[in-house]
């Protein structure tokens, strides 16, 4: 077989594309697999959705606060992806036989479980053309209103996530609107996270020619995973669809119906780089 072209990298765009820092929640729920099935059909005909315990599909959901450093500046961007963990379909014979915890974790080398992406919504314009036309991403404007664990902020392991709908104006700026979208709620104050070596994540995406495309991402450290499957944590997230009659809300109760558990939760923050400390009072001579 004669070698297979890289897709083309538009302008202005580079890769890679380097993060600045990363700040990242993400929500896991084992679901009926038919309903994946179908979705994945509809908008990723050349993938399969992988199984876990009981033959299940892996639903993900998860946020991403990142900052960039570009020749002209600096740029903050936040977005939400709906996925479905996924392989190629004519890969399947070099799978390996996982569980959920297995794959959380990060025992799949093979890097052929990735995340297709079903919706994503960004608040920046730019990050939404260069996932269009990069990545085959299916990403839309949106903008977010958040409560996150911080070092400058109070103490806790609580994620809030309020994704609410936008548009683009024609001078490429965000036109946000009122109309809310989703909520996510995610608690895992007083839980321990286990180290989750995960990365390259793949990402895949169809073209606008239907070809499939999968494109990784590193992530320098480990992300910390957080096992919720016991019953007592039934209540440590919460995901309400405000727009149940859009198509990305549409798409989440097709999948997620009310009351359905979540497997687990995965975390990723930068570290901090400098830190600008308290001001003391330092000595001074006499006044005159």
């Amino acid at each position: 077989m004669s070698p297979v072209p890289l897709p083309p990298v538009a302008e202005p765009f580079q890769l890679p594309f380097h993060y600045g820092a990363l700040h990242q929640v993400g929500v896991d729920w084992l679901v009926d697999p038919e309903p994946v099935h179908r979705l994945l059909d509809k908008y990723h005909p050349d993938l399969t959705a992988a199984t876990f315990d009981d033959g299940r599909a892996l639903v993900s959901l998860n946020y991403q606060l990142y900052f960039a450093q570009y020749a002209f500046g600096g740029g903050v961007t936040q977005e939400i992806e709906f996925n479905v963990i996924a392989f190629p379909t004519a890969d399947a014979h070099r799978l390996p036989r996982l569980a959920y915890a297995e794959y959380a974790r990060g025992w799949d080398q093979t890097k052929l479980l990735g995340i297709a992406r079903l919706h994503v919504v960004c608040d920046n314009p730019f990050a939404i053309r260069a996932g269009r036309e990069l990545y085959a991403e299916p990403k839309h404007p949106g903008w977010f209103e958040v409560g996150l664990p911080s070092l400058n902020g109070p103490a806790g392991e609580t994620w809030t996530v309020r994704c609410k709908a936008a548009g683009v104006a024609p001078d490429d700026t965000l036109e946000k609107a009122p109309d809310p979208l989703l909520d996510l709620t995610v608690r895992l104050d007083g839980l321990s996270a286990v180290p989750a070596c995960s990365a390259p994540v793949t990402g895949y995406g169809t073209d606008r020619e239907g070809r499939l495309l999968a494109g990784p991402m590193n992530v320098y450290q480990p992300y910390g995973w957080y096992d919720l499957t016991a019953p007592e944590h039934s209540g440590r997230t919460r995901l309400e669809v405000r727009a149940p009659d859009g198509e990305l809300g549409r798409d989440v109760r097709s999948l997620l119906p009310d009351g359905t558990p979540a497997a687990g939760a995965w975390t990723y923050q930068s570290p901090p780089v400098a830190a600008h400390h308290r001001p003391y009072y330092p000595t001074v001579g006499p006044r005159s």
